[in-house]
């Protein structure tokens, strides 16, 4: 990404929020989506960060996403509760579940909101850090019951989306921040590799006639393959069971899925909150994670030059080195950001400069 331009954090979440906000949304929601998807960028998610900018605005435009209005509390029980969210910006629902489910769980040690008609929820990891660093334990996971590109372990047709899960875990440093799907990639690397026309870095497809292939262009056409589940050819038997887990649990709790046919671009998720404090205590729970860390970081690595890493770590240090330098932006999505910069009257970003 040398060629990358950078932006000030700050700065390219504002033109994002100012983006959502003349094209329909509230200051409080649009500032929420822009959040989440500089997040999702200084993370190193750039497939789901303002790549999904343009999109979002579309579906904005087309009323398939719905700017106004609120969610619709469907059940609501103690520390549990269903909301129907018609389809409102994805990752606004998301967050406001978050904090909905960590005031149930200060109260019963957790605390589950299941989400139907979400849209799209973006990146899973841009909402784990804060409430890792609170002492909390954050469990988000999503579907997309109208859409299909994964198949079950040793099948050829499309049944799941790609099904990710997110964790984040407090440890008192920085916490653990789990993002893995039940895919061996998601769609939107595909497409970028493909839009690139390069090859993935392993054979984590197949084609229509079950060959392991690591062309994203088998993804497309009148004869598609499909999205590996996670583990392969060899082992895709664990990732079929992890779609089955998060599939059964996100749309049979929620109350929407694959049964009822839905055409709309959107997720049924789960978000669950865990307070430690109502157990054992925050402070022993980090003492037990910190000593996990320690074992793992201080294991032999098998390869010197590369030792242990802790998932989400390697990602907030990046994101320091972004907030102090910059965040690198592909002119891909600067090509997209532009059309709505010129379309919404919105001026472009100042540019901070070059890597």
């Amino acid at each position: 990404m040398s060629d990358d331009q950078r932006y000030d954090v700050g700065t390219l979440t504002n033109f994002a929020n100012s983006l959502f906000q003349v094209a329909g949304l509230d200051a409080s929601r649009a500032e929420v989506c822009a959040r989440v998807l500089v997040e999702a960028d200084v993370l190193g998610h750039v497939t789901h960060g303002l790549n999904l900018a343009g999109p979002y605005l579309r579906e904005l435009e087309a009323g398939t996403m719905t700017a106004d209005g609120d969610h619709e509390v469907v059940r609501d029980k103690a520390a549990v509760a269903v909301w129907d969210g018609r389809y409102l910006p994805g990752l606004w629902l998301t967050q406001a579940a978050v904090e909905a489910a960590t005031l149930k769980a200060r109260d019963y040690g957790t605390g589950t909101i299941v989400i139907r008609r979400s849209h799209h929820i973006g990146c899973l990891a841009s909402y784990l850090e804060a409430p890792a660093r609170d002492g909390l334990v954050l469990e988000i996971s999503c579907v997309d019951p109208s859409l299909a590109a994964v198949p079950a372990h040793g099948g050829l047709n499309a049944i799941f989306t790609p099904d990710p899960i997110a964790v984040g875990i407090p440890t008192g440093g920085d916490p653990i921040m789990i993002d893995l799907s039940a895919s061996t990639t998601s769609m939107g690397t595909a497409a970028l590799y493909r839009e690139r026309g390069d090859k993935l870095p392993g054979a984590w497809l197949q084609d229509a006639e079950g060959t392991a292939s690591n062309d994203p262009g088998v993804l497309v056409g009148d004869n598609p393959g499909t999205i590996l589940p996670t583990g392969g050819m060899d082992h895709g038997y664990k990732g079929f069971s992890l779609a089955l887990i998060l599939e059964t649990f996100t749309q049979g709790l929620s109350g929407l899925g694959r049964i009822d046919n839905p055409t709309n671009w959107g997720a049924s998720v789960q978000v669950r909150v865990t307070d430690p404090e109502c157990f054992c205590g925050v402070n022993e729970f980090r003492r037990q994670a910190a000593h996990l860390i320690e074992l793992c970081q201080t294991s032999t690595p098998r390869d010197a030059a590369n030792p242990v890493r802790l998932p989400g770590h390697s990602a907030l240090a990046r994101k320091r080195q972004y907030v102090a330098d910059g965040v690198p932006v592909a002119e891909g999505i600067l090509s997209q950001l532009r059309e709505w910069s010129g379309k919404l009257g919105v001026p472009m970003p100042e540019v901070e400069g070059r890597p």
